[in-house]
């Protein structure tokens, strides 16, 4: 039994396996424990390896590929037109073993051990501000219960809790000022925690040549580049900056026939996280190209009075995209149209 290409559906405990030969020919159709899998593959001869982009993914990737094994990773919606009949483990493991072999598939690359490290900082650091806005909102839907309507934004949702809390002749009981008090120490430490990340990414950001040359760019700092690196990790796998944006799910989204092009809004494919980032980030751009007179500002002021500020927005962070794909792939440094 000489397996050339071998699809493996995986999991968390129960993964199946589905073997070809040179010829296409069935030759392996295996059910192993999680314990089982790396003395299998172990004792195999160096194939080609095929697996879904999932959870867990990139540490098999890695570990296969430390065996001697060629590992690829595919989006699983791209899998998923070559699983045939139903679905099941089975169907799913030949599907994935079909899917890798094909000369059109694109590929996912494996992300090492220090992107994944920055990869979960980002995780846990979105986790504190979606949990930071829950708490402010959840303050203001109990203050709406007592007449007290306060603006958006956290300075201005602090400002005013301090002013309430403190009011002695307040229409709040002793009991809920102790709450709201109990409530606000529980935002701060958020805005500590929050603080306490953004300090850990800065100084990631520091010690990387590659975030150096991409913060240069206007509207990309710390954040915004460490996430980049954590997410691409090698901008040689696509082959041009538009790729990379088009990953990002930055360009419109097509629906076209018999020759006519009809594009859309954009198709919102890819790192969601990644691109709000990079949204917000021309944000900042957009806002302050009315005080510059450089050649990118005065497209960006041009595009504002055609196309609005919303729209501006998206065609800067995707020009942003493309000049970042050139810094990462091609190792140059950024040079501003002044």
């Amino acid at each position: 039994m000489l397996v050339k290409t071998l699809g493996i559906d995986l999991a968390k405990n129960i993964f199946q396996l589905h073997g070809i030969d040179i010829d296409g020919k069935e030759v392996l159709k295996k059910r192993l424990t999680r314990s089982q899998l790396i003395p299998f593959i172990t004792n195999l001869p160096p194939c080609l390896i095929g697996m879904e982009a999932c959870g867990g993914a990139h540490y098999w990737a890695r570990t296969f590929k430390a065996l001697g094994h060629e590992v690829r990773l595919m989006s699983p919606q791209h899998v998923k037109p070559y699983v045939k009949a139903n679905k099941n483990d089975a169907n799913d493991a030949k599907g994935i073993c079909e899917a890798v072999s094909r000369p059109s598939m694109t590929f996912i690359s494996h992300k090492s051990l220090e992107q994944q490290d920055i990869q979960c900082l980002h995780r846990v650091r979105n986790n504190i501000i979606q949990e930071r806005t829950a708490l402010m909102n959840q303050i203001r839907g109990l203050l709406t219960e007592y007449g007290f309507v306060l603006p958006q934004g956290l300075h201005a949702l602090r400002k005013g809790l301090i002013e309430i809390i403190g009011e002695n002749d307040s229409k709040l009981t002793p009991f809920m000022k102790e709450l709201l008090t109990e409530l606000y120490r529980h935002l701060d430490e958020k805005n500590k925690n929050l603080e306490i990340f953004d300090k850990k990414i800065l100084l990631l950001s520091r010690q990387s040549e590659t975030c150096h040359r991409l913060m240069k760019v206007e509207g990309i700092g710390p954040i915004i580049a460490t996430a980049l690196i954590a997410a691409v990790g090698d901008a040689k796998a696509f082959k041009n900056g538009r790729h990379m944006a088009a990953w990002l799910g930055l360009v419109p989204k097509q629906s076209s026939s018999g020759g006519k092009q009809k594009l859309l809004g954009i198709s919102k494919r890819g790192d969601r996280y990644l691109r709000t980032l990079l949204i917000h980030g021309a944000r900042s751009v957009v806002k302050v190209s009315n005080f510059k007179k450089d050649p990118r500002s005065q497209w960006i002021n041009e595009l504002v009075q055609r196309r609005g500020k919303f729209k501006t927005y998206v065609a800067v962070a995707n020009k942003n995209a493309r000049i970042l794909w050139a810094l990462m792939a091609q190792k140059i440094e950024y040079r501003s149209a002044i």
